[in-house]
């Protein structure tokens, strides 16, 4: 019962951290490419026909976006944010499935100088869509070197027009205003094939690491290029070490049941002692007897990690399909089925009662039955 109970909790708590963690990085997937190239030389560089043509020749490759991202200063009546202006051309769409985080309004109109805010800009702005009586202003300091002589001439600014919000997570929703990749490469003085990245989409299935070996050939090793796990680097760190946080206590919480089992199987050594002298003395070696609790015990283990992870399954899958324990009145604690986890239960009572009947069977020697 202890082993059963013991899989059943292990199993049970890794689908939760699995859900958890897929419930975390949805929102960064929701804005996050699959791969993402900036320069290694600076803020920004030059992308050639020829390099975009080749890149569109890549396997792999489902579509590409070419995008600049800038620290900016957005002025709305007498409120100030500094955050991101992200420029993006028509093709981002097709890269990140943005538009589905629409919370109200539409997306901008290319060649415009409309943009799209986070709901939590426009909740630091009090601001609306569409309102033409009041202007959202955008200052981007101008590229030079020297002394600011006159901080009003230091300034490219222009008035942009919010025509959506976007709503993701709270922190998001306060890290980008997207907008034209055109009116970007306009207010930093950029050149028309001047951008400072690129994210790609990659297609189902497709090598990652050979994609990222052409894009360093096409751009002559010039150019960083990330995965999403990269690019939130601290965000999956620090899922990760939760789970193995988690995995590790409730592994203790089985090698505590297994305490008993040891157990057990001493005791039952001592009440067969009569059966094992008898079978010693007709010429079965010390070795096989051993052997006899060492199966034992290992059965026990196996059948009740099994039994567990029936139960555990059980319970993750009516999760799934009943919602049984909600988060929120609409949102359901999130769980995942994953043969991993399996895998790693099954690994981890296997392996741990297989070290327990070791000991226990280990009492059996010729002292003992002398």
């Amino acid at each position: 019962m202890g082993i059963i109970v013991g899989a059943m909790a292990l199993f049970v708590v890794l689908s939760v951290f699995s859900g958890l963690k897929v419930f975390s990085l949805s929102f960064t997937n929701d804005i996050d490419p699959d791969l993402k190239i900036s320069s290694i030389l600076g803020k920004s560089f030059l992308v050639s026909p020829s390099q975009e043509e080749q890149i569109n020749k890549i396997d792999g490759i489902a579509s590409y976006s070419k995008i600049i991202e800038e620290r900016v200063l957005f002025v709305f009546e007498d409120k100030q944010v500094v955050t991101y202006l992200k420029g993006v051309d028509p093709t981002f769409s097709k890269v990140n499935d943005i538009k589905k985080t629409l919370y109200n309004g539409q997306w901008f109109e290319p060649d415009t100088y409309q943009v799209v805010v986070g709901y939590g800009i426009a909740q630091k702005f009090s601001m609306g869509l569409l309102d033409f009586n009041k202007q959202l202003e955008v200052l981007v300091p101008k590229p030079g070197r020297g002394a600011i002589t006159n901080p009003a001439q230091a300034f490219n600014k222009t008035d942009v027009f919010p025509v959506g919000i976007y709503a993701i997570s709270e922190d998001l929703d306060s890290k980008y205003v997207f907008a034209d990749l055109g009116l970007a490469q306009e207010l930093l003085e950029y050149k028309t094939n001047q951008i400072s990245g690129i994210e790609i989409k990659e297609k189902k299935d497709a090598d990652e690491a050979a994609i990222i070996e052409k894009l360093q050939t096409i751009f002559n090793n010039k150019i960083t290029i990330k995965n999403r796990a990269q690019l939130n680097e601290a965000l999956y760190k620090m899922l990760n070490t939760e789970n193995i946080a988690v995995y590790l206590i409730f592994t203790l919480v089985i090698v505590v049941a297994l305490f008993n089992l040891i157990g057990a199987l001493i005791m039952m050594i001592l009440d067969k002692k009569g059966n094992l002298k008898t079978l010693f003395n007709l010429g079965t070696e010390i070795k096989d007897l051993r052997k006899i609790f060492l199966l034992q015990g290992t059965l026990l283990s196996v059948f009740g990690g099994v039994i567990g992870l029936l139960l555990g399954i059980a319970i993750v899958l009516l999760q799934q399909h009943f919602q049984l324990v909600m988060i929120t009145p609409t949102l359901a604690y999130p769980v995942v089925f994953t043969l991993e986890n399996v895998l790693i239960v099954m690994g981890t009572i296997v392996t741990l009662g297989f070290i327990a009947s070791l000991i226990a069977s280990s009492r059996v020697s010729k002292k003992l039955l002398d």
